[in-house]
This record gives structure tokens, C-alpha cells and sequence, in this order.
């Protein structure tokens, strides 16, 4: 391959740049707030300690070590350098990090003591403002992904570095994404959770039940939570999709493996890293070993009770708000038709609208991350004694919210 390590030489000199403050005096308040999230050391360590997440990119690195040998790497939302760093021992001739946030400055000093300096240059600021040291690069790596898979993921960002610095055939790592959604029963939980504003010390306060049903839950499912079997919904391609296929509508169909209810239904993502000969694959679904994604949780409005065999069908919606890129507007509508009228189901959700996380929750996640590590601890879909929903028509079932 005619590579970016061709075509130009630098120096590990890092030119004297405008403050993070500075940087950031144009952005909306939104954008600053999700950079400014990253500034904070929690954040890195969640990352850091997920052995699946880390590990997974490592071994994709590592056992590929022929692709990077003498290549120029970019990596986008470099963080800490941990990514940037893998590329370098597995022979990268020069890595490029590019970060917006102010971590930037640790990944500086973490990047000397490990005397990787004049091998990994280190820019802060976004993909699409700061200025190469190469016109192009052989392979992009990047940890890209969020909850949902897009929940405040910087994938537009991915795809921005790969249409103007990635050369012809270069390798992106990872380079494939697919989305599950399987339905759980759950009542014991969605009562605590969603139940518990029917009666507030004897008030009722259901204007707050509409909000909880609204907001999706990102937590731990257990793998015998699940009433039907993973459906996928969509698979992205990093060489191929385009932004604008980021907002879309899929179908799905969920057929149960036995008689159950059903309170929610859950989505997770598996990654694949397919462009080498040592292909690396991980999951964050209840199947597969605890990552700090866990996986995210729509509750329904009302109960439905299936039969082993038969199908929720519905579509999921999904496109970036309008206001913030970063936020989601999700919806879920779906159908279940039984023979048996009194379970029968239609209904179309109201739209779910994931606003970007704070630091408080974001710190609330990571607390649970590793305290959910250390005890090795699963919270959702528990067996604790289900309770008999009550079984009502066509017309009261199937809202989603």
C-alpha cells in the first residue's frame, strides 16, 4: 500500500496551542459540557478497568502487529494514550492522538514516561479544526462508542477523519457495530422504579411516572432476565455508513422462548474488529462478561404476557436531537397479536429523549461500574417473586413510553 508513512517525517516538537478555555469560548453550553466531562480522571479509570473493552482493543493490536508495522495511526478521542500507546508497541511508525479534552495534558506526561514521545504526537482539539503533522494516515483507532452504541458517541467525528486523512484501503479498528434488542421480565424492578410514583407517602404523583417512562435506565441485565431471543437491528459498517444513516428506522421481531411477561425491552452492541487476519470480537450484551456499558433498558407502560413461540414485532426510530447531535430522540412502537384477545397488543411509543449525561450521573455510572466489579453484582431481571400483572384489552395494552 502507497501508506501515509511514505510521505512525511516530523518532529515530536508539539507547538504552543490556545488554552482549553480558550477552545471552548465558541462552543454551546452542551458541547462544553461533554468535553469538559472527560477532563476528570473517574472517567478514564471506568475505562481503563473495563477488561473487556481494554483487552479487546489491545489483542486487536497486538495479533495484527504485521498491519501497524511502519504505519502512520490516528486516534480519534485519544484520551489517556492507551490506544495510541498499543500502536506503537505493535510497530507503528507514528501515531497522532486527537483529543478535545484537557486529559490531553496527563496523556502528554503519560506518553514521556513511558518514552513514547518521539513516536506519538498528541493535538488537543476536535478532529475537524486541528492540523495534521501527515496529509494522511494509514489506520484510524478510536474508542468511539456510548450507550445504546450511540448515545453520545463521537462516531460523525470517526467517520469525519476517515472521509479526509484516511488513505485508499487503509484499515479502521473497530470497524463493525450491531445493535441487539431482546425483551426481559422485569416486574419487581419496574415496580420500585416505575411503580413507585403511583403512591408517594400518599400522594400520587403519576405526572412523574410519564418522566421515569421516558428516560431509559442503563444498568445490568441477567442473562435469564430475557423472555425472547436477540434480535439484531442494524449493523454499521465504519467503511461505508454515512452520517446520515445514523438516524433511522429498523424492524424487529422478538419471539419468545417461553411464557413469561414482559416489562421492558433492552438494547446492547457488539463490536467487531474484522479488517485483519486476527479478527477480535467483543459483546456488551447480558450474555457476555460485565462492561461499563451495560446495556439500556426501555421500560413499558403496561405489562404484556407471551407465549413461548409467539412475536413482539414492532420498528425502532432513532435520529440525533436537533438541538444537541449528541442527545437522542428514540422511539419504539410495537405490535403483539395472539390468538387470545384478552393479550393482545398495539400501541406506538412516546418519543424517548436521551439528554447528554451530567457529570453527576456520569460519575453516579462509574461508581456503580466498579463497585458492580468488585462485588460482581447484577441488578436487573432478578427472580424475586413475580407478581400477576393484571391482563386488560387490546385498546389499555401495547403504549410504550
Amino acid at each position: 500500500m502507497n501508506g501515509a508513512s511514505n510521505q512525511m517525517d516530523i518532529t515530536a516538537t508539539t507547538p504552543q496551542l490556545p488554552s482549553s478555555a480558550d477552545r471552548m469560548a465558541g462552543m454551546d453550553h452542551a458541547e462544553v459540557r461533554y468535553f469538559t466531562s472527560y477532563d476528570h480522571h473517574g472517567i478514564h479509570e471506568e475505562m481503563l478497568k473495563d477488561d473487556v473493552r481494554t483487552r479487546s482493543y489491545r489483542d486487536a493490536i497486538y495479533q495484527n502487529r504485521h498491519i501497524f508495522k511502519d504505519k502512520v495511526v490516528l486516534d480519534v478521542g485519544c484520551g489517556t494514550g492507551i490506544l495510541s500507546m498499543f500502536a506503537v508497541r505493535a510497530g507503528a511508525k507514528h501515531v497522532i492522538g486527537v483529543d478535545m479534552s484537557s486529559i490531553i495534558e496527563k496523556a502528554r506526561q503519560i506518553v514521556a514516561v513511558n518514552g513514547m514521545a518521539d513516536k506519538i504526537t498528541l493535538l488537543q482539539g476536535k478532529m475537524e479544526e486541528v492540523q495534521l503533522p501527515f496529509p494522511k494516515v494509514d489506520i484510524i483507532i478510536s474508542e468511539w462508542m456510548g450507550y445504546f452504541l450511540l448515545y453520545e458517541s463521537m462516531l460523525d467525528t470517526v467517520l469525519y477523519a476517515r472521509d479526509n486523512y484516511l488513505v485508499p484501503d487503509g484499515k479502521i479498528f473497530p470497524d463493525k457495530a450491531t445493535v441487539y434488542l431482546a425483551a426481559i421480565e422485569d416486574g419487581e424492578y419496574k415496580d420500585d422504579k416505575i411503580g413507585f410514583w403511583d403512591n408517594v407517602w400518599g400522594f400520587n404523583y403519576s405526572p412523574m411516572k410519564d418522566v421515569a417512562l421516558t428516560e431509559p435506565l442503563v444498568d445490568t441485565v441477567e442473562l435469564k432476565a430475557l423472555v425472547t431471543d436477540p434480535c439484531p437491528v442494524l449493523t454499521i459498517d465504519l467503511y461505508t455508513v454515512t452520517t446520515a444513516d445514523l438516524a433511522f428506522t429498523v424492524p424487529f421481531r422478538l419471539t419468545a422462548k417461553r411464557n413469561d411477561f414482559i416489562h421492558a425491552i433492552i438494547a446492547w452492541f457488539d463490536i467487531d474488529f474484522t479488517a485483519c487476519h486476527k479478527k477480535i470480537r467483543f459483546s456488551t450484551g447480558p450474555h457476555a462478561k460485565y462492561t461499563h456499558w451495560k446495556q439500556t433498558v426501555f421500560y413499558i407502560r403496561e405489562v404484556l404476557t407471551i407465549e413461548e413461540n409467539e412475536s413482539v414485532t414492532g420498528f425502532l426510530e432513532n435520529k440525533p436531537n436537533e438541538k444537541n447531535k449528541r442527545d437522542l430522540d428514540i422511539k419504539i412502537s410495537y405490535t403483539f397479536e395472539t390468538e387470545d384477545e384478552t393479550r393482545a397488543a398495539q400501541g406506538s411509543s412516546l418519543e424517548v429523549k436521551w439528554d447528554c449525561i451530567t457529570k453527576m450521573q456520569r460519575n453516579a455510572h462509574l461508581r456503580a461500574f466498579i463497585s458492580d466489579q468488585a462485588r460482581n453484582v447484577n441488578f436487573i431481571g432478578k427472580k424475586r417473586g413475580r407478581k400477576e400483572p393484571k391482563r386488560k384489552g387490546l385498546q389499555a395494552l401495547g403504549e410504550m413510553a
